[in-house]
């Protein structure tokens, strides 16, 4: 069994996310006798934001950019980590209403046709459907269903998207949310979210 833990906070040590998504690995690992867990922090090891130089080379083409020659092999890597694990626990916070960009870079390493979906006579077929996936997300204010805010989070729904657009049908996702409304609601939205990890089902 191989676990793949993506964080994606800036935050270090006192990202709400980090600590979640670090619960969710801890659970896991004591409920599975010999998980293999690899982890990629993507705030500390960034991958680049695609350019023409990365969809050229995925075309054939040798990169001319030194970093971009580096980032196609790091690219590689970041999609055979996720082609190989069984479950992969991420750590989502919301930054301006969506994902942190360094988690989307990351995203368009594993969104791959011919890999993980393929277009067929009826449309798109997600590939990767074998997989677990959860997902730590972290909220500053309230943005859940029938909250003012809602039509403004494209974070949770987004990951949503991705994620069944490429077959997984195991999702679960634990939200932690109002952060920043007060330090009452901050420690009461980590008790539920870290309960929450801590329930979850073994692997």
């Amino acid at each position: 069994m191989k676990l793949l833990h993506i964080d994606a906070s800036i935050l270090g040590a006192n990202s709400a996310s980090r600590q979640v998504s670090g619960a969710v690995v801890n659970k896991l690992r004591k409920t599975t006798p010999g998980i293999e867990v690899a982890y990629r922090d993507l705030a500390a090891q960034p991958l680049l934001h695609l350019s023409g130089e990365h969809l050229a080379a995925a075309q054939g083409a040798t990169p001319e950019s030194p970093a971009v020659l580096g980032d196609v092999a790091a690219s590689q890597a970041a999609l055979n980590e996720f082609l190989a694990a069984d479950i992969v626990v991420i750590g989502a916070p919301m930054y301006n209403f969506t994902i942190p960009s360094q988690l989307k870079a990351w995203i368009d390493r594993i969104v791959v046709a011919g890999k993980t979906f393929r277009y067929g006579a009826a449309g798109p077929e997600g590939l990767a459907g074998s997989k677990r996936v959860i997902i730590a997300i972290s909220r500053g204010g309230f943005y859940g269903a029938g909250t003012p805010a809602a039509a403004l989070e494209h974070l949770e729904t987004y990951l949503r998207a991705v994620f069944a657009f490429i077959g997984v049908t195991d999702l679960e996702i634990i939200v932690a949310e109002g952060l920043q409304i007060g330090a009452e609601q901050r420690a009461k939205a980590m008790r539920g979210a870290l309960e929450a990890a801590t329930s979850l089902r073994a692997a």
